[in-house]
């Protein structure tokens, strides 16, 4: 289970994920599918124009842990990189252990270059908000808690604002949810890829507890819900650059 401060290496996240498996045990039902319920939410009705051939467009989103949001938007057709890092910060502060203070501003994010002539920007968030993260939770996702793991859109040009502010304003207004959207836009202040060991993680780790109980449940709802956005083989970063 990952806490707000988290460990150094691999080694360590190995034991706080082993603390995972005594946690969950207490509970005698698997994790739920939120596959029905996240099929109910309507997709965005203002979205981005039709992208050009042969271009490409970048969006940042945070969504909690960006191990489980990485891993959900690797399996997505159109997207051809997806990168963990940090958004809402300095370049000073972009280190796992310091954003794991909650006080530098940064959110865990993702950075996804995808092909607007396959997938859209709204597309994307429709992903977002009924697969890849929980965006009534307020600083926190899951069983991660800081505003290192809040849900924050940071639009990368003034159509991507007028599309989030105009989603949010929907799903609220429409009570999708129990609750109100706390997803926000904020400003973007650049993207910073985190250590090399965050990236692939889900797909490196699927069976870790921590990746079984938590994000390998979105790679389901997103086959399910999303098929003809869904391709089963992901899009690397490891791949990308060679390694």
């Amino acid at each position: 289970m990952k806490l707000t401060t988290k460990a150094r290496g691999l080694a360590a996240l190995a034991v706080l994920l082993g603390l995972a498996v005594a946690l969950f045990a207490a509970h005698d039902e698997p994790w739920p599918s939120r596959a029905n319920a996240s099929a109910a939410i309507p997709g965005p009705v203002f979205d981005e124009p039709a992208g050009n051939p042969g271009t490409s467009e970048t969006a940042v989103l945070a969504g909690g842990c960006f191990w489980g949001v990485q891993g959900v938007y690797q399996h997505v057709k159109g997207v051809s990189s997806a990168v963990s890092g940090y958004a809402g910060g300095d370049a000073s502060t972009a280190h796992y252990e310091t954003v794991g203070t909650g006080s530098t501003g940064h959110a865990e994010s993702v950075r996804i270059t995808y092909d607007p002539t396959q997938v859209t920007f709204g597309q994307l968030l429709h992903i977002f908000f009924a697969v890849a993260t929980d965006p009534t939770e307020l600083n926190r996702q899951g069983p991660d808690v800081g505003s290192q793991y809040r849900s924050a859109i940071f639009p990368q040009n003034d159509i991507q604002k007028k599309v989030a502010d105009a989603y949010i304003a929907q799903l609220n207004q429409a009570k999708v949810f129990d609750a109100p959207v706390v997803t926000r836009t904020e400003r973007d202040s650049g993207f910073f890829p985190a250590e090399d060991y965050h990236q692939d993680y889900l797909n490196s780790n699927p069976t870790a507890p921590y990746i079984a109980i938590n994000d390998m449940p979105k790679l389901d709802n997103l086959r399910q819900v999303f098929p003809q956005l869904y391709r089963d083989q992901p899009v690397l970063v490891h791949a990308s650059n060679g390694g």
